[in-house]
């Protein structure tokens, strides 16, 4: 590098693969500029010079931040270096203006919920999500008298109608966990605008978006107009199944009760996972991607035509009941289509307990190679699990049916292997049943 060269000129033009990789060449988190691999911290608490100092650390972290003052780290669970260079590199990832992060992915949505809503307010959800979320909004936020309402998103007028005066959030995932529909955000955000012209700022409705299928790559929720966006840091962006986290991306006005919140409740994300996160999941993300999604247009198209397959829901083939939306929404930050790494289908003839679909995935546990029987998603290896008894458990079966959770659903997520292993496997397991 010749001296004096600034090396900012070159990121501002970077394409956001290669920010991924090389995160932010000046931080205030840390400087270091010297290491090609970013440092880890593992300290719980940090050396202050004076009380003065330490008093502006706890203002700014824990009350009323102001971005101008100098960063003062306290104590880890306020912030610390290695997670600020992660956040700052997650909210670029997803054009926010910030991020923080967590604990784990449900940590992350519990945050946002506590934070935005409060005693009497309304949240609107689709009414099919992960499982644990489906629980925490129906055993949970009744006790903090906060209502929730499940309804059909992919219909924007039934969201119209259920907007009332007490609704102060708008809550999906998309694709949807587990049967890969898509919430068209770009409608959801317009309607939502709609009733917030008549409100006063603390009264608005927020939309918050869980991107964890789709990740930064395959699609960027507040492109579209989404407030707020959530990740489990576990699943595609973390990658390989070493560690959980949750982040989440928000507006700048959010940060400090976010920041405040997190102060009290805990749940922090520890330093070393963030580290992973940040040397290994996000740099690689793009990449991955790229062969998961690449993979999974083989498997889907494999299983279309598979006699034994009822149904195949993908959002990369034609015959995906959404595919023009899924081209529209799901894009790289270079606008090509990228429908992801996740697919859900179900077998033909299954009976009402869902027994061939048990027995297929039975099958490949105890057989298959290319193939494991876990939950999570977006690793590099590839994972099968069964929603309805697994993931989505904590749904009544009365709403599974209706929504269309189904006992023989299975849910695919694609790796890193050979995608011809991946098709042997699952063509064995199926002349198996």
């Amino acid at each position: 590098m010749k001296q004096g060269r600034d090396p900012r000129s070159s990121e501002q033009r970077a394409h956001v693969r290669t920010k991924m990789i090389h995160g932010r060449s000046q931080s205030p988190h840390w400087e270091y500029g010297h290491h090609v691999v970013p440092p880890i911290s593992s300290s719980a608490t940090f050396r202050l010079d004076s009380v003065a100092r330490g008093a502006m650390g706890f203002t700014d972290f824990a009350h009323d931040a102001d971005p101008s003052h100098e960063l003062v780290y306290v104590y880890d669970r306020l912030d610390e270096p290695t997670r600020g260079m992660l956040e700052e590199n997650l909210a670029d990832a997803e054009g926010g203006d910030t991020a923080l992060c967590f604990a784990s992915g449900m940590a992350a949505i519990s945050g946002v919920v506590q934070c935005l809503l409060q005693q009497s307010d309304e949240l609107i959800s689709h009414h099919v999500i992960y499982g644990c979320t489906y629980s925490l909004f129906t055993n949970w936020l009744p006790r903090y008298g906060i209502g929730v309402r499940y309804e059909d998103l992919t219909d924007l007028e039934r969201l119209r109608e259920a907007v009332g005066p007490n609704t102060r959030m708008v809550y999906f995932e998309t694709p949807v966990n587990p049967d890969m529909t898509l919430i068209d955000i770009a409608g959801v955000c317009e309607i939502v605008a709609e009733f917030n012209r008549g409100r006063d700022d603390d009264r608005r409705i927020r939309v918050v978006v869980d991107n964890t299928f789709a990740t930064p790559v395959c699609q960027r929720p507040m492109e579209f107009g989404a407030d707020v966006v959530c990740h489990s840091l576990t699943k595609g962006i973390g990658g390989f199944g070493t560690d959980i986290g949750g982040v989440v991306i928000m507006p700048m006005d959010l940060r400090n009760r976010m920041l405040l919140y997190r102060k009290d409740f805990g749940g922090t994300l520890s330093p070393k996972a963030a580290w992973a996160t940040l040397v290994y999941g996000l740099p690689s993300l793009a990449t991955r991607m790229a062969n998961y999604q690449k993979t999974a247009h083989h498997v889907a198209k494999f299983l279309a035509s598979h006699p034994k397959v009822e149904r195949v829901l993908y959002p990369g083939i034609e015959t995906f009941p959404q595919f023009q939306l899924a081209k529209q929404q799901m894009r790289d930050p270079k606008g090509r289509f990228s429908p992801g790494s996740m697919l859900y289908f179900v077998l033909k003839d299954a009976d009402a307990a869902g027994r061939k679909g048990n027995e297929f995935i039975d099958h490949i546990a105890h057989n298959a190679y290319s193939i494991c029987l876990a939950v999570s998603l977006g690793q590099i290896k590839t994972l099968i699990e069964c929603p309805y008894s697994m993931t989505h458990s904590s749904m009544p079966a009365d709403e599974k049916a209706r929504h269309g959770v189904v006992p023989g659903g299975i849910r695919l997520s694609c790796g890193l292997e050979d995608w011809e292993d991946i098709v042997s496997d699952l063509d064995v397991a199926l002349a198996a049943v």
